[in-house]
């Protein structure tokens, strides 16, 4: 038996912030980032649709890039405060990540980290509140999945939190937002959907549920992202879209190594982080090469370019030429092909060298290795990580 998951309501178009007006309840915590969301007005919008709606609102601001286990907590315990009967986030995938974890630490404050670190062991939510997520990028499609990544920066990993308790009872995917997305954010954004997209197809869990939504993304994100990154409004709507059909794939296929390698790599080395998006679209060529030596993946990605139109008459030909196409996009997208080109080399060479085994070890044991369509052991994940620094063949 398999289970398919996905929001109660989910609002979508021009406008559809308005639909907070009709939320039912008496208080409301917005969760919120940095300072576009205000700056742009949508925050104003959100509060005003609240009241709206009757309910009393307070906000949690300043939720940083890569949401911490320390802003976590402390959000849960602005909640426990002012007990809401709605959580509602708004903006990139790191508030909304991080008002998951809160709701989590709102219902039951007893619960630890560690517990909800194992994969699908939250306990039981909506006993206090709903949740409402409402994304302003392209890419992280958390308002439609059973994922939150959390990064405990004292050691330096990235957690991907699973459970289909987290996941929205109330999406709302208004292209209003996505159109305050910098150039460099719509890029790495929408390398993340195509990512979520092709590992939700090649998964060990895909199903008949899945593969529709996950195929029709990939050839949305092959279509619009590099028009909406050169600025095509137009675009920029369609990959709101995209982006969203693609969260609702993988978060029910689940993903593979190559979300596993970003979560760990992601906050592993002093030079900086390596933001996720750019991870992903980095590997991506990697780990199909390294994936497709198993028939039954190859068969899949060659699946996925025959629907793309691409040539090649083999699999071992349409393989080539998906991961052609990826590369054409990275480098249409200006993302480097390495992690030793990434921000001018700020990942340096001896710190990757000395942190390998420790990387390799964790991304293996990373909770999306498991859907991945081919085996790995710590050693080819060393070897796996060496292409991806080096941008050299992947023969193994």
């Amino acid at each position: 038996m398999a289970r398919f998951t996905l929001p109660r309501d989910l609002y979508h178009g021009r406008g559809a912030l308005d639909a907070l007006k009709d939320l039912k309840g008496t208080r409301a915590m917005v969760v919120v980032g940095g300072g576009s969301m205000k700056r742009f007005g949508f925050l104003g919008r959100t509060v005003e649709n609240l009241k709206a709606a009757g309910m009393e609102v307070q906000v949690f601001e300043g939720v940083e890039p890569d949401p911490s286990v320390e802003t976590v907590m402390k959000g849960a315990q602005a909640m426990r405060s002012f007990q809401p009967d709605w959580i509602v986030s708004i903006g990139g995938g790191s508030p909304i990540d991080a008002a998951k974890a809160m709701w989590a630490f709102y219902e039951y404050p007893d619960t630890t980290f560690e517990d909800l670190c194992i994969p699908f062991n939250f306990p039981t939510l909506r006993t206090k509140a709903k949740f409402c997520a409402i994304p302003s990028t392209s890419g992280t499609a958390t308002e439609v999945t059973a994922f939150s990544v959390i990064t405990d920066y004292e050691k330096g990993i990235k957690y991907p939190l699973a459970d289909f308790n987290i996941t929205p009872d109330v999406a709302i995917v208004d292209p209003d937002l996505a159109e305050t997305m910098p150039q460099k954010l719509t890029a790495h954004t929408g390398m993340d959907a195509m990512t979520h997209a092709v590992e939700a197809y090649v998964s060990t869990l895909h199903s008949d549920y899945t593969d529709p939504l996950a195929l029709h993304a990939i050839q949305m994100v092959s279509e619009y992202l590099i028009p909406s990154f050169n600025g095509d409004m137009e675009a920029r709507e369609r990959m709101h879209n995209a982006q969203c059909l693609a969260g609702m794939a993988f978060s029910n296929a689940l993903l593979g190594i190559v979300h596993s390698m970003a979560h760990k790599t992601g906050a592993a080395y002093s030079g900086g982080h390596i933001v996720h998006g750019c991870a992903n679209a980095m590997y991506l060529p990697k780990v199909i090469r390294f994936n497709a030596k198993e028939p039954a993946a190859a068969e899949r990605y060659a699946q996925i370019a025959r629907f793309l139109g691409l040539p090649g008459e083999t699999n071992g030909d349409l393989v080539d030429a998906l991961i052609e196409k990826i590369c054409a996009m990275n480098r249409s997208l200006e993302i480097p092909s390495c992690i030793k080109e990434y921000e001018g080399g700020i990942i340096g060479e001896q710190e990757f060298l000395e942190k390998l085994p420790m990387v390799a070890e964790l991304a293996v044991g990373d909770a999306c290795t498991g859907s991945n369509p081919r085996a790995i052991d710590p050693a080819q994940m060393e070897k796996l990580l060496k292409c991806c620094y080096y941008d050299t063949d992947v023969n193994f």
